[in-house]
């Protein structure tokens, strides 16, 4: 007979090993499948010099608390896996690593559960895969010349590994901000198709900017498909004006490509920079709101070198190049990520384009999404809500058994 558990979670990410360890203090009985090593996105989809773009005294899992020397820092990609590995022993959390789970379906009043190392059953599946780990490709790709090297923001890990050449990056948002930064101050001739992404300072008011939107509420608000996720910097706050002052070429969204390399582009580029002002500037104004209201002591605002640098914008606005003419060799879409939950076979936890259909975290009887990115909250998907989710969860998966 196939071994039974109270609660099996996919996925042995920061969002699965945070279930994972509620459940373990609930005392029920749990297992976390991973398809490969813990943190394997972590490991395989971000470049050598990425760091996490929430400080370090943030960026803590359930039960944890940064004791560190370095609480505004950002750790880098090998020192967040670190860190988590660390929470597992710590936990003794019960991780099946290279376990991929092929196949969950409902089945006598639970779900049964194929992977690559057998069948297992559960009255409950926590799915912690996440749905930002497939790049999205436009299907514009298709029609790029075959003398381009076409790579998305996953598979860029530095730029002495891009063929030599200039480098067309597609979409502003933090991917492509961040990599575009990294290749002009690595030499590279930088082209930057943008769009409507918003702009988020790194510090203000003597404080990283996530301390100040965590303690006034702003990263529990719901997010809005018009705000979506603003450009932050890593370590310094990054708008299209200083990309453009490092000499990164903007331009606007991509319009249209031919086959033998000549592009078109919306002449939106004012649009975009309008949008990263406004919201910038709409953060800072709830931050002084929020210091007036509490009488907080805060240091006076100081100017963002990279919010006052004099812009060196296309005059007048570029929209169309020649990829072949401006010696393009490589292009990197940075224009969003979905999941793949073509496994789970669970009727009504997806819509018709196969997302989850959930209500914080909860889909249908038995079955739970952890750390989705989604518009309920500007953490959601973050490690921000690790600890919201997890015990969401964990609470309606003990109120449903038999002994909860």
């Amino acid at each position: 007979m196939p071994e039974r558990h109270d609660a099996v979670v996919v996925g042995a990410g920061w969002a699965g090993l945070s279930v994972g360890c509620m459940l373990g203090r609930a005392g029920l009985d749990y297992v976390i499948l991973e398809r490969d090593r813990i943190c394997e996105t972590w490991r395989t989809q971000r470049w050598d010099s990425f760091r996490m773009n929430t400080p370090n005294v943030l960026t803590i899992l359930p039960g944890d608390r940064y004791d560190g020397t370095d609480p505004e820092g950002y750790m880098t990609r090998d020192e967040f896996v670190d860190m988590v590995e660390g929470y597992v022993r710590r936990n003794h959390l019960l991780v099946q690593e290279k376990t991929e789970v092929r196949e969950v379906r409902p089945a006598d009043g639970g779900y049964v559960i194929r992977t690559s190392r057998g069948t297992t059953e559960s009255d409950c599946v926590v799915v912690a895969t996440g749905n930002l780990n497939l790049p999205r490709w436009p299907e514009l790709a298709n029609r790029f010349p075959a003398s381009v090297k076409q790579i998305d923001g996953t598979a860029f890990r530095s730029a002495a590994a891009l063929p030599p050449g200039a480098v067309l990056v597609i979409g502003c948002g933090n991917t492509g901000g961040q990599i575009a930064e990294e290749l002009t101050r690595d030499g590279r001739r930088v082209f930057l198709a943008t769009g409507r992404n918003g702009r988020v300072p790194r510090t203000y008011r003597g404080r990283d900017i996530f301390l100040w939107l965590t303690d006034n509420g702003r990263m529990a608000k719901p997010r809005t498909t018009e705000t979506g996720r603003g450009l932050i910097g890593a370590t310094h706050t990054i708008s299209l004006q200083s990309l453009s002052a490092q000499g990164v070429k903007l331009l606007g969204r991509l319009k249209d490509c031919t086959s033998d390399g000549r592009l078109s582009f919306h002449d939106s580029l004012a649009e975009s920079v309008a949008f990263g002002d406004e919201m910038s500037a709409m953060l800072k104004r709830e931050i002084d709101d929020f210091v007036a209201c509490r009488a907080l002591a805060a240091p006076d605002a100081v100017p963002d070198p990279a919010e006052t640098v004099a812009a060196e914008f296309p005059d007048p606005p570029i929209t169309e190049i020649d990829l072949n003419a401006e010696g393009i060799t490589n292009v990197i879409w940075a224009v969003g990520l979905r999941g793949d939950f073509g496994w789970l076979k669970v009727p009504g936890a997806l819509d018709a384009k196969g997302n989850p259909v959930e209500d914080r975290c909860i889909s249908v009887p038995g079955l739970y999404f952890a750390g989705l990115d989604s518009l309920a909250s500007l953490r959601a998907g973050t490690v921000l809500a690790a600890a919201d989710d997890a015990n969401r969860i964990v609470d309606d998966i003990v109120a449903r058994l038999p002994n909860g």
